[in-house]
């Protein structure tokens, strides 16, 4: 007999977010049904393609697997819960081998692990680079072929629903719409048929809610100080079957669900409320009604969907050249003005020197600069820090700039200090190039690995 309720929780925001959420979200909340976990930002695949670079074994999020040890104990007790991840990056099979080597380790047997791929299409956009302009700017990508890193189309839920009604206890993905990692385990539990709009507008809503993690229990929202931020709470959706849903959070945790936090998390990065893009589903959020019940539970209801686009949305990355940062503390009268005064040094002896950056930025921070336009001038002060940063598409003039922050230990100004890290790092620069592509060029791939 189905449940009426689904209950969803998310335990990983970002590749980052605490390694040790998921196992206690699952032990605080021991009726979950399925467990997300979202590792991706648009620029991570650039870092998992260094990575396998150096490792052809690499390109997925390794994190995952100490995740997947810590949570070996559940499924060794034979509790039935389903994880759904984008864990698997660059490389969801490998991810998947890794994981299933850590469960066999740690005793668990009788796990079917999905594995999803067909999301990396950097060969489409290398062999026809100008059917790919530039999803904002309309810019042509010809010019950046050459320096294509990575280029992944967001999936829907469709081949995730494939692997769960396949058996799989962990389905292990690369790039992924986030909403849809909630999705898919809500069409594959009530059997909603491919064109129940409402129902999966609903349930896209209910994946944006948690996609980010405690960004929906309090963190980042307006009133922080207010909330408890120890031990904060990772949140839990109970979706019903006609896509509504209630958010919440396992009891005496920290943070806070109400009205506000979830309105707040609603609103974050969605573009235009009426059309909210989905591979799943077009959703209208101005019809949601957000009933604040009480007790760390927010009721949210009357989405409304019609059908996606006939494309799916490609993040690409490329390189584009190097970076550096260097940073100074600057302390006693006029401190502002003598570090803006080193940084106007800093950049004459790179001009002197025939190496002037394509890009400079010097900063005061704590005088207003890194909001620099949002608020006024903070003026001068007594104390700031002051990060001097470059960028060029020639390594050679990066690290020149490196060695023009260490001489103001004794060349600059009194009250200099802080410079204790050594010559500044030089850094690769990825670059983000959003495109669109056919979903007749993109064909998803399920296949299953038995622990």
């Amino acid at each position: 007999m189905t449940k009426q309720v689904v209950k969803i929780g998310n335990a990983q925001g970002f590749w980052g977010d605490s390694p040790d959420a998921p196992a206690r979200l699952v032990s605080q909340a021991p009726d979950l049904d399925c467990l997300t976990l979202d590792y991706l930002a648009e620029v991570s695949m650039s870092i998992l393609a260094k990575q396998r670079d150096r490792d052809p074994s690499a390109g997925f999020a390794r994190d995952f697997i100490r995740v997947v040890e810590s949570l070996a104990r559940e499924w060794r007790s034979g509790r039935k819960l389903r994880l759904v991840t984008n864990a698997g990056g660059l490389n969801p099979i490998g991810c998947a081998r890794a994981a299933a080597a850590a469960l066999r380790e740690a005793g668990c047997h009788g796990i079917k692990i999905g594995v999803v791929s067909g999301d990396d299409v950097l060969p489409l956009l290398e062999e026809r680079p100008e059917a790919f302009p530039h999803l904002e700017s309309g810019n042509s990508l010809p010019d950046l072929a050459g320096a294509l890193v990575t280029a992944n189309a967001y999936l829907g839920a469709a081949p995730l629903v494939e692997a769960i009604r396949a058996g799989a206890d962990l389905v292990i993905t690369g790039r992924v719409a986030d909403p849809s990692l909630t999705v898919a385990p809500c069409i594959a539990h009530f059997g909603w048929k491919p064109d129940d709009w409402g129902r999966l507008a609903g349930a896209t809503v209910a994946g944006h809610l948690i996609e980010c993690g405690t960004q929906v229990t309090g963190g980042i929202s307006t009133n922080w100080l207010d909330i408890d931020p120890f031990n904060i709470g990772y949140p839990i959706v109970e979706v019903s079957p006609d896509g509504s849903c209630v958010v919440t959070k396992p009891a005496s945790t920290g943070g806070r669900v109400n009205a506000q936090t979830v309105k707040e998390q609603l609103v974050y990065e969605i573009g235009n409320p009426a059309e909210y893009l989905s591979p799943d589903a077009r959703v209208s959020f101005l019809s949601l009604h957000v009933e604040d019940l009480g007790n760390d539970r927010v009721r949210v209801t009357g989405a409304s969907g019609t059908p996606p686009t006939d494309k799916y949305k490609v993040s690409a990355t490329y390189r584009a050249g190097f970076r550096a940062s260097g940073m100074l503390t600057i302390f006693g009268r006029d401190a502002v003005a003598k570090a803006r005064r080193c940084g106007e040094v800093v950049l004459r002896r790179l001009r002197e020197s025939h190496c002037e950056p394509q890009q400079y930025r010097v900063e005061c921070l704590g005088a207003g600069d890194v909001v620099q336009g949002v608020l006024p001038s903070a003026g001068d002060r007594l104390e700031t820090v002051l990060r001097v940063s470059v960028a060029d598409s020639r390594r050679e003039i990066v690290e020149r700039f490196t060695r023009e922050i260490a001489p103001l230990v004794t060349n600059g100004p009194q009250g200099t200090t802080g410079y204790a890290e050594g010559r500044p790092a030089v850094h690769e620069v990825f670059r983000y190039w959003p495109t669109l592509i056919d979903r007749t060029l993109v064909t998803p791939g399920v296949e299953l690995l038995e622990v």
